[in-house]
């Protein structure tokens, strides 16, 4: 029997995808996967589930200049991920490229410029108004005068 994949499964991913237009290749990743430590027993001290990506950015072909530029600014030359939550290697492998890409993304996200803006005629009216009545309400309250 011919194991080639079918036409309607989906392609394998050529890599990390970040952004709409980054797609990180999966040589530019450095995985490394350790034992977690902590309490737990012999399985923790033995079993090799944390896993921690890394990604180097002043190395990356995948990055265009100014994407290089904002994540050397905002996050230095590498960027790592870790994960040793979970008791699997592969869900932890998945949390660790998971916070990997929301870094990236969130380094990468540009912020659109603050246009400053004027309140308009009606609200400034409005206020006033508003001041007014408070200003009425609270005189009401007071101690009438002795005339």
């Amino acid at each position: 029997m011919d194991a080639a994949p079918s036409d309607d499964a989906p392609p394998a991913p050529a890599g990390l995808r970040v952004t709409r237009s980054l797609v990180i290749p999966w040589d530019e990743l450095d995985v490394r996967v350790t034992t977690s430590g902590g309490p737990g027993g012999q399985h923790a001290n033995r079993a090799h589930t944390r896993v921690e990506v890394r990604f180097d950015v002043t190395r990356s072909r995948a990055l265009g200049p100014r994407q290089r530029a904002r994540l050397l600014e905002r996050l230095g030359p590498v960027v790592r991920a870790v994960a040793g939550d979970e008791r699997s290697q592969s869900r932890n492998r998945e949390r660790a490229l998971a916070r990997l890409r929301d870094r990236l993304a969130e380094s990468l996200h540009v912020q659109p410029p603050r246009v400053p803006t004027r309140p308009s005629r009606a609200a400034r009216a409005r206020r006033l108004d508003e001041k007014r009545r408070t200003a009425a309400r609270k005189a009401e309250r007071r101690r009438p005068t002795a005339e």
